[in-house]
């Protein structure tokens, strides 16, 4: 027997970024953690460890890129397509220190076709460390299973 699920944007979200992190070791390996997932969205959250800092004695921006890419790639998969980066761009604000909690917010400003842009806004508390865009690329494949998504 073939049941389809029905499921809301909101649960689809959440079921992509779930099975996602799952499969995601590089973003848990550096500590981060999902925040918050809608469709389109997603926050990110990781604290600079002393490992994180470069000879200036601020977070390596590498760090904060991978940050910042991280919250664009559970944004961009948060509709159940499979999505990859077909481009990242960075402007580095105000550095990150170490102890730091950054934040990631990334919002959806278009979807059209096999293509997205997302901006990224990684923050230490009041502050604006960084500014992300970021372009992705739907490849073939779905995160869940055989679903219907209500409007």
């Amino acid at each position: 027997m073939n049941v389809k699920a029905t499921l809301s944007s909101e649960d689809v979200a959440r079921a992509c970024a779930d099975a996602m992190w799952k499969e995601d070791d590089a973003s848990k390996g550096l500590g981060m953690e999902l925040v918050e997932i809608k469709p389109g969205h997603a926050t990110m959250a990781m604290t600079v460890q002393p490992h994180m800092v470069n000879g200036q004695r601020i977070c390596h921006g590498g760090y904060i890129f991978t940050l910042a890419d991280s919250a664009f790639a559970f944004a961009c998969n948060s509709h159940n397509d499979r999505a990859v980066a077909a481009q990242g761009n960075i402007t580095f604000i105000r550095p990150g220190k170490l102890g730091d909690r950054l934040v990631a917010t990334a919002r959806e400003i278009s979807r059209s076709g096999r293509s997205g842009i997302y901006d990224v806004r990684v923050t230490a508390g009041d502050s604006v460390i960084a500014e992300f865009r970021g372009h992705s690329r739907v490849i073939p494949g779905t995160w869940l299973p055989d679903t219907d998504i209500k409007a």
